[in-house]
């Protein structure tokens, strides 16, 4: 693609908006962010589009959400399912969330397609939930998670509530690379689709129906009114937990909700944070002076699109940051302890996890009887599970999780889940206060029952328009030439991409038995680990540490030692 010609196209169009066509000439002279927005198209992968907002092929922006759309119609009108029609359409805080929603309901109603389209903004799951409940074909959500301010995305989900399947996502990409981005695109003004029948508003029924699915999930009906007197601090970070949040926990019967006033507030430039990420220490700074001033010993966040869930607890005078992983295996071992008690869980009970969650969980389940099934990272793979068991019995779904602060319990949505992860940890904190416990005690005591387990995640961002050409570089390093220990002898080697596990010492092979993914797995000596994974939605590559030991300390000293030696490969 000759970026140059395409730059000037867009300038001379008649489709292309003033207020952009000005963006774009503030940029004439500048060949590298010319090249940069023009040279080639925003990747369209199974979790559909995610970008800097900015005019171009390369940005997020009104032409790019269309192109993306007609895409989508083109594949619903290719692979229709039968008793499914209609996208149900959702969106978040961010800026311009709304617009892009508008823009997309608008090109799937100039190609005939049925819009359901939120009222305003909603959290994911509830896509998820409510596409399912319209017999939606598909969703979309517009939304990039946790990313800071600059950043949009463009989520697609299927008929089952998951996201979009791989080989369906790259039928959309290969419908935009043979069509162009202007001419070949339909589209309808929001106001007109509406008016010729072709957009249903949903509002507050779905909510209701979502949040009695919600609630439903609870493992124990009267921890949280036996423990009145709990504080729970909560905030939304600006985004779509602001309302749902707070109401289910007033149904659950919480009594002592104290919301972060400052991010109550909708805001897509998120002014009172460096990011919105609830994984994050400096996140929760507002809500950590709230819980002092009022003497909580739990704060809960979500993330501006509503389905991640971060939690900082007390431990005596200090307030502690739980990882996605520790949050996890907190709720899973709850649920577990609840069910038994109550004497609801199921025998064929089985929890979920991707393959670079914490090994703590699978010793979790081994424990109680209850079956632990490893997939991919990214949460359709879990919704995969759910859907397969949900045909053969094999399973009942217990919870599904992934170290990335993403939670689901119950089958009624296909997505991680921070509303339903919310009111469990609620649930779970005023459970075990009613025993004396804090859940930063109940983790001490977790690790004595299941062993010593310890990871971290470190990302390596690259910079740059080509950066994804940066971090495939890395990986092909890697693979040709693979190195023979990561501070501890490495004894087998699982690549996900080639789907072939490699035994070290002997050089046999054997199947990995899931999808293909661009990830390394390496198994080392003494029990740790460490995964290489580009980012499939950032410019990163994540390095995933995990070690087990028999105390703290020798935890910390492996992490420590496979972090020191992975960095120093991965970096050169």
């Amino acid at each position: 693609m000759d970026f140059n010609n395409e730059y000037r196209r867009w300038l001379e169009s008649d489709i292309v908006d003033e207020a952009t066509k000005e963006e774009l000439r503030a940029i004439e002279g500048d060949a590298k962010e010319i090249e940069g927005r023009f040279s080639k198209m925003l990747d369209f992968g199974t979790a559909g589009l995610r970008g800097i907002m900015c005019a171009g092929l390369f940005g997020m922006n009104v032409y790019t959400v269309r192109y993306a759309t007609q895409g989508l119609a083109d594949l619903i009108k290719r692979s229709p399912v039968e008793g499914k029609s209609g996208v149900t359409i959702a969106y978040d805080s961010r800026n311009n969330s709304d617009l892009f929603a508008r823009e997309a309901a608008g090109v799937l109603a100039a190609n005939g397609i049925h819009v359901y389209f939120f009222e305003s903004l909603r959290p994911t799951p509830e896509l998820s939930f409510a596409l399912r409940e319209t017999d939606s074909i598909a969703g979309i959500n517009i939304t990039a998670s946790h990313n800071p301010k600059e950043y949009n995305g463009y989520k697609v989900y299927w008929e089952d509530g998951a996201q979009l399947p791989p080989q369906h996502a790259a039928e959309v990409a290969e419908s935009m690379r043979k069509s162009d981005i202007f001419d070949d695109v339909r589209s309808m003004d929001f106001a007109k689709a509406q008016e010729a029948g072709f957009i249903t508003v949903l509002g507050a029924e779905t909510d209701e129906k979502y949040l009695a699915c919600v609630l439903a999930q609870s493992a124990s009906s009267t921890a949280v009114k036996e423990a009145a007197d709990f504080k729970l601090i909560y905030t939304p970070l600006h985004g779509t937990g602001y309302k749902l949040v707070p109401e289910v926990l007033k149904r659950l019967g919480a009594e002592n909700i104290i919301t972060v006033p400052e991010q109550m507030v909708i805001d897509g430039d998120f002014p009172t944070v460096a990011s919105p990420n609830p994984d994050n220490i400096g996140t929760f700074k507002l809500a950590i002076e709230l819980a002092k001033e009022h003497d909580a010993n739990l704060i809960i966040g979500t993330d501006p699109d509503g389905d991640r869930c971060g939690a900082v607890v007390r431990n005596g005078n200090e307030f502690i940051i739980l990882t996605g992983n520790q949050l996890g295996v907190l709720l899973l071992d709850y649920l577990i302890q609840a069910k038994k008690e109550a004497g609801t869980l199921v025998a064929n009970s089985a929890a979920v996890k991707s393959v670079v969650s914490t090994p703590m969980a699978n010793a979790i389940c081994e424990q109680n009887g209850v079956a632990m099934i490893e997939v991919l990272t990214g949460f359709k793979f879990i919704g995969e599970k759910i859907k397969e068991w949900e045909s053969t019995n094999e399973h009942t779904f217990l919870f599904g999780f992934e170290e990335s602060n993403g939670y689901l319990s119950g089958t009624y949505a296909r997505d991680k889940d921070a509303i339903v992860a919310s009111m469990l940890l609620c649930e779970m904190a005023c459970y075990y206060a009613r025993k004396g416990l804090t859940l930063y005690q109940v983790l001490q005591e977790m690790y004595q029952k299941y062993g010593f387990f310890k990871e971290e995640v470190v990302s390596i961002l690259f910079e740059g328009f080509d950066a994804s050409d940066k971090m495939a570089a890395v990986m092909k390093q890697l693979r040709e030439e693979p190195p023979a220990e990561i501070g501890f002898a490495i004894e087998r080697i699982r690549d996900y991409d080639s789907g072939v596990i490699t035994e070290t010492a002997t050089g046999s092979t054997s199947p990995t038995g899931l999808p293909g993914s661009n990830m390394l797995f390496y198994e080392l000596a003494g029990g740790s680990k460490a995964i290489v994974r580009p980012s499939g939605t950032e410019p990163k590559v994540k390095l995933y540490l995990m070690a087990q030991g028999a105390d703290a300390a020798s935890c910390d000293a492996a992490l420590d030692t496979v972090k020191a030696a992975l960095l120093k490969i991965v970096k050169g």
